[in-house]
């Protein structure tokens, strides 16, 4: 079977994680994507464990990618970035608003000679307005939307009111929403090309994108603080430690009707005893009661509850879930071995998906996408040789 996107060029001028993630998926969806990277690198080409050269973070976001190393600086650079772009259907960038326009590669300018090109933005505030100018990485989306309060005011709730020193979330929650929310404003772009024959210009702002993915958006746009019910607790069983994904109210209920468990609670019993009775009984039913990690299991399941191990992400990977479909690919290492990366999670009934390859060296494939793209043979890639660049390979990789 054939890729759902064979046959698309895009231009990938992104770095670190918005951006590469869309086009990430973009190749992992068949597109032939290219990313041009500065002579520096991508910031990530410092981060994760190296194999061959190769970071684990710049491999996950940029496996089965091809790479060009370009110095835009220059205007020569510029004017090759350009003619790449003329060929590109979609294009991908994440600098600050007005860097674009700086190199001479904004988007009315590109349109002239590609009227077909979408040209996919994200920024953390938006391309116009107050703050359109600020530095963005997600941690700061993170904090400026209230994610990172909320969470520490979520814990406090499990910590009787204790104070809760604000800390970063564990994953980068506004790069990766908006690098999906952009692939799929890029996805419904294309599609309008296909009746109008006109590219795009998206602007894309990760605060819009954190503030549209978070489902908990409506208690604070009603004013409701958190003054909400806890749906989902992590709880010490005599099976371990399990998250119970179930509105106490409701598990307290099962527990009884199903599970025999009687109410402590006296008559008139104000709201914070009851709580505090009632949540006694059951840690005493989960840790006494019941005696073994299959015992609790199957009364978790009789009363229809979801539950899930409080597993390391190392132990992640040995989900039964993760094993059978394969969630987590094998990719070429370029060392002559492979190396662990996530598969995109697209599986199609009438189309192949998934990671393609390894990730590239920077620059490694300077000649061949000047010929494939722009026809160039090597005199008149020659032309741009001060503005092209390639690392040579580390010592054991393989081409």
């Amino acid at each position: 079977m054939s890729m759902p996107l064979d046959g698309l060029k895009v231009l990938d001028l992104s770095r670190v994680l918005a951006g590469p993630f869309a086009g990430r998926m973009l190749s992992d969806l068949g597109a032939d994507v290219v990313k041009l990277e500065p002579p520096d690198g991508d910031l990530t080409r410092l981060w994760g464990r190296r194999i061959a050269g190769l970071p684990g973070y710049y491999v996950q976001q940029n496996a089965g990618k091809r790479n060009i190393c370009v110095d835009l600086k220059a205007p020569a650079g510029s004017e090759l970035a350009r003619q790449l772009a003329r060929r590109a259907d979609i294009l991908i960038e994440n600098f600050r608003p007005g860097v674009m326009t700086r190199l001479g590669l904004e988007y009315a300018r590109l349109a002239e000679a590609n009227p077909g090109l979408i040209m996919l933005s994200i920024s953390g505030f938006g391309a116009d307005g107050p703050e359109s100018g600020r530095a963005a990485y997600a941690p700061i989306i993170h904090a400026e939307t209230g994610l990172v309060q909320g969470q520490a005011e979520r814990t406090a709730l499990e910590n009787d009111g204790a104070t809760i020193r604000p800390v970063e979330l564990v994953t980068s929650l506004a790069d990766t929403s908006a690098g999906l929310h952009g692939l799929v404003a890029t996805l419904a772009a294309l599609h309008q090309r296909h009746g109008t024959g006109l590219g795009q210009h998206i602007d894309l702002a990760m605060v819009d994108a954190t503030l549209v993915t978070d489902d908990r958006a409506h208690y604070f746009l009603d004013d409701v603080g958190w003054s909400l019910p806890v749906n989902a607790e992590v709880w010490d069983t005599a099976g371990g430690q399990l998250m119970i994904s179930a509105d106490f109210r409701h598990v307290w209920k099962q527990l009884v009707r199903l599970c025999g468990v009687e109410d402590p609670t006296p008559a008139g019993a104000e709201l914070a005893e009851k709580i505090r009775l009632r949540r006694a009984a059951v840690w005493r039913f989960f840790n006494e009661t019941l005696k073994d990690r299959a015992q609790v299991i199957e009364a978790l399941d009789r009363m229809n509850l979801a539950w899930g191990d409080v597993r390391t992400r190392e132990q992640s990977r040995d989900l039964p879930t993760v094993v059978h479909r394969g969630s987590i690919a094998e990719v070429d290492d370029r060392a002559g071995g492979t190396r662990p990366v996530p598969q995109s999670p697209y599986r199609m009934s009438g189309a192949e998906t998934g990671i393609r390859g390894g990730a590239p060296f920077l620059g490694e494939h300077n000649r061949e996408v000047l010929g494939e793209w722009l026809g160039m043979d090597d005199r008149a890639a020659g032309r741009f040789a001060d503005v092209l660049h390639a690392e040579p390979l580390p010592e054991g990789a393989t081409p």
